[in-house]
């Protein structure tokens, strides 16, 4: 991105603070050094939606990331769609990837086979640290991968929500009870099992759960009840998916997480029917529970004005701008414009890279947020609205004080 004098020197005062990623599916670092890497694993992840937007079938990119297959031949099969798709924002943190980690401008036929080396030969312990730490300055990034077994002081967990709410079927209720060495006969029992999980998870250094914002109804025991009973009773095999079981259990894990002060992380649009997700589901849920967190993902996009009323309404909520960077630079920058006027500035969290196995992009992302937000706040101290200095202040409140902050996190 070409960039002003002045956002050069914004990005600049931005590049010396640490970061407090908000967003990640990063595994264990031991999970990324035993896989096979090649230049493929740079497109994996949210590039995928492109490249089979572009014309792929999935069985084919399927193939693509298959390491066992010959490179030569998967690169016959992309490079055609690397055309159509190297303009997009998704890959931007692919090149990026492989000019500051693998020494190459582009990533071509003529490059392909040396930045698969390169990366075989960086893909060892301490990449992490080498690309979180010593590159990104991230301090801590917060990952989701449904498991706690990470360095907590770089990886530190959000569980699913789901895990305890989304409960289908008898014998999803009995798992859950075993894993607890519990036994549920009754509504309430399962109940006190959910905060025994949650407790336990906390305790393992889980610092949120997170959801995804979709139509919930309002929670109703008599109902809820009836479709435990008839689950326990095997009247009913399987619930539906948005079902009154459900809607009460997800209620009362929202208050579990207000007891237990931690945060809840609301998906909201973007994927597939995104319409399914649109960030005003959580608008009730968030008004029923008034002592609970809650850090509203993705900017809701493309509903990003609504979610910024949103934040503008609600005390208790956060708005996160954890993968909207590479979904849409451009939407990003007008949606945070228009939030400068919104929200207060103690309720915006700058980044999430949002990725899992291709660590290195999340650099790559880290880069476009800076710019997006330098640009932003650029056009505030040129329309005499802030001064250079605080902007500067501004943003580090965006990308260290408000994550910290809002999870209370011990860093």
């Amino acid at each position: 991105m070409k960039l002003s004098p002045l956002e050069q020197r914004l990005v600049k005062e931005f590049e010396k603070f640490e970061v407090v990623d908000a967003h990640e599916h990063l595994p264990p670092e031991q999970v990324r050094t035993s896989a096979k890497v090649d230049v493929f694993t740079l497109f994996s992840h949210y590039t995928r939606t492109d490249i089979i937007t572009a014309g792929m079938k999935p069985q084919d990119y399927d193939r693509l990331l298959n390491p066992d297959l010959p490179l030569d031949m998967r690169w016959n099969m992309f490079e055609p769609y690397l055309e159509q798709i190297r303009f997009g924002s998704y890959a931007q943190p692919a090149f990026m990837a492989a000019k500051e980690f693998y020494g190459q401008d582009d990533i071509s036929r003529k490059t392909y086979q040396s930045i698969t080396e390169a990366m075989q030969a960086f893909n060892k312990p301490g990449i992490y640290n080498k690309v979180l730490r010593e590159k990104c300055r991230i301090r801590t990034a917060l990952t989701q991968g449904n498991r706690t077994d990470y360095d907590l002081d770089l990886l530190v967990p959000l569980m699913p929500l789901d895990t305890y709410a989304g409960v289908f079927t008898w014998e999803d209720i009995a798992h859950r009870a075993r894993d607890l060495d519990l036994t549920v006969n009754t509504l309430d029992d399962y109940v006190s099992a959910m905060e025994r999980g949650i407790v336990r998870w906390k305790e393992q250094g889980t610092v949120g759960l997170k959801m995804a914002s979709r139509p919930y109804s309002t929670p109703d025991r008599p109902q809820a009840l009836c479709a435990f009973e008839r689950l326990r009773s095997g009247a009913e095999a399987r619930l539906a998916d948005m079902n009154p079981l459900r809607d009460f259990l997800t209620e009362k894990l929202l208050q579990i997480c207000a007891r237990q002060e931690l945060v809840v992380a609301v998906h909201a649009g973007v994927w597939g029917d995104f319409r399914e997700l649109d960030s005003g589901h959580i608008i009730p849920i968030v008004m029923r529970n008034p002592n609970t967190r809650f850090d509203l993902y993705h900017a809701g996009m493309p509903a990003v004005r609504q979610t910024g009323m949103i934040g503008k309404n609600f005390p208790n909520v956060w708005l996160n701008l954890c993968w909207t960077h590479i979904v849409s630079p451009v939407m990003t920058r007008s949606a945070l414009n228009e939030w400068v006027d919104l929200v207060p500035v103690n309720k915006i969290i700058a980044f999430g890279g949002d990725y899992g196995l291709p660590v290195e992009k999340v650099y790559g992302h880290l880069v476009m947020a800076r710019e997006n937000i330098a640009r932003v706040l650029a056009r505030r101290i040129e329309d005499d609205l802030m001064t250079e200095d605080q902007a500067v202040g501004v943003a580090e409140k965006w990308f260290f004080d408000n994550p910290k902050q809002a999870y209370r996190l011990r860093i």
